[in-house]
């Protein structure tokens, strides 16, 4: 029986940034962050609007919640999704046909005058926002050189949180100049044209068929044989993947959980106006931005993404269990709490990176979205039935304890709760740290695994010592 031929795995090698002009590569991530903050744009199509919804229809905060939950669920189980789509029809394609529904959203929002439109528009803003996580990164890992990868990631974060600190001002400001939150509505969808206008003249640098992926540049350059296709859900059986996903939904439950629930919770313990505790979220995300810029230089520097990652929401949950022990003085708590998004931003770059690294070769758009489905899911969190009473019990104990070390302790739950998705993303770490794999084995055997070692009678692995005798028949 002739010896059986084993294929070895591809090694991927990157792109150099020489090879690649820095103009192109700025070219393709700025085309990428304007998408993504369109996308973030997107976000809050209705939420600014909420008030105005109530007094003009009579709608119930109720019936307004069900609008945002529609987005989410449609965007999170449609992220899932989609990027089966976008690794089988292209990347491009799916970036223009999901800045069309923003279009379609905004119009429905201007034009709607009953519930049942603004549902609509609820929808198809939903399903514009899907698969928008699989695009970005299909192009920015196929298009952008390795040395810059890492910058792109900064990018793309940044633009993201941008898009959602600038949709409120937007249609306040063009509702207070209008006069009509339609017009104001209306001018969301002229920002998405304008933005598809962008994208369709500079469409040869959002080209993800011009691209290739490293390991396939490195099999046409020795020759090798490509690697045969694997099923479409094979990516799931990968360890790395469910890791990353649970890394996503707690890391997102912590940024969820301070956005809610940091200015109450430190006004109820330290006592402070709630004019100064407003300022503690838009000082984490500010932070936030300042993370991921400085962590576009490190994941360029690092060589275990996940010791970087642990170390980074160590150190975020550190002073988030700091500020609920009640040992800083009032204004001290709120700048500490502020400070932890810099870890949380620090992590972003080699969060994505190690994705990417997760990612078999050709299931990219697929694995981005199944992981960040967590991410979507996530940002609902706070708003859950059951997290809202579990909140609204806390701040019961903290307005009946007295102001003593009971009062402190008693304050205690809501900031474990915050620092908690940290040190699960810590521990996420930890274990794959310990427990990291070939990624590209997937349908292939395993390195170890049933070599055909010259001069030996029978199968053994790659340490040397033989497998049991049932195991060694080659049929």
């Amino acid at each position: 029986m002739p010896p059986r031929v084993q294929a070895f795995p591809l090694i991927q090698i990157p792109m150099t940034a020489a090879s690649v002009p820095l103009r192109q590569d700025a070219k393709t991530i700025g085309l990428i962050g304007l998408a993504h903050g369109t996308s973030h744009f997107f976000h809050m199509l209705l939420v600014p609007l909420f008030p105005l919804f109530r007094s003009e229809f009579g709608y119930s905060y109720s019936e307004l919640g069900l609008l945002v939950s529609t987005f989410f669920v449609i965007s999170g189980v449609g992220q899932a999704l989609s990027g089966f789509l976008v690794d089988r029809v292209g990347a491009r394609p799916m970036l223009f046909a999901a800045m069309s529904c923003f279009v379609l959203a905004a119009l429905m929002t201007a034009t709607s005058h009953s519930y049942t439109g603004l549902m609509l528009a609820a929808a198809l803003a939903g399903l514009g926002n899907s698969p928008f996580h699989p695009i970005d990164f299909t192009i920015l890992n196929k298009r952008v050189s390795q040395p810059r990868l890492g910058h792109a990631f900064s990018v793309h974060g940044i633009t993201g949180n941008l898009g959602w600190a600038v949709a409120p001002i937007f249609l306040t400001g063009l509702t207070a100049i209008t006069g009509s939150w339609r017009m104001a509505a209306a001018g969301m969808g002229a920002w998405a044209l304008l933005v598809m206008a962008v994208l369709w003249l500079n469409r040869d640098a959002i080209d993800d068929r011009a691209g290739a992926w490293a390991h396939e540049s490195a099999a046409v350059a020795k020759g090798a044989v490509p690697v045969t296709s694997e099923h479409p859900l094979a990516f799931l059986r990968l360890p790395s993947v469910w890791l990353c996903f649970s890394f996503f939904f707690w890391s997102t439950c912590t940024l969820s959980a301070v956005q809610s629930f940091a200015s109450p919770a430190l006004q109820s313990m330290y006592g402070l106006p709630l004019s100064a505790t407003a300022f503690v979220v838009t000082g984490y995300m500010l932070c936030g931005v300042a993370g991921m810029v400085a962590g576009g230089f490190l994941v360029a520097k690092a060589e275990r993404l996940e010791r970087t990652i642990g170390a980074c929401l160590l150190g975020a949950a550190v002073l988030l269990c700091l500020v609920g022990s009640g040992l800083l003085p009032g204004a001290l708590a709120a700048v500490v709490a502020a400070l932890s998004g810099f870890g949380a931003g620090l992590a972003g770059p080699s969060r994505d990176m190690l994705i990417k690294q997760a990612s078999p070769p050709g299931a990219t758009g697929r694995v981005y979205g199944a992981v960040y489905s967590a991410w979507t899911s996530a940002l609902q969190w706070p708003h859950r039935p059951s997290v809202r009473c579990l909140t609204t019990a806390c701040r019961m104990q903290c307005s009946t304890a007295p102001r003593s070390r009971s009062w402190r302790v008693s304050r205690r739950p809501l900031w474990w709760a915050w620092a908690s998705p940290n040190c699960a993303g810590i521990v996420k770490s930890l274990h794959e740290h310990t427990q990291r794999q070939d990624i590209f084995t997937i349908g292939r055997p395993r390195a170890g695994r049933g070599l055909d070692c010259p001069g030996r009678r029978h199968r053994v692995r790659c340490t040397g010592r033989e497998l049991p005798r049932r195991t060694r028949r080659l049929s």
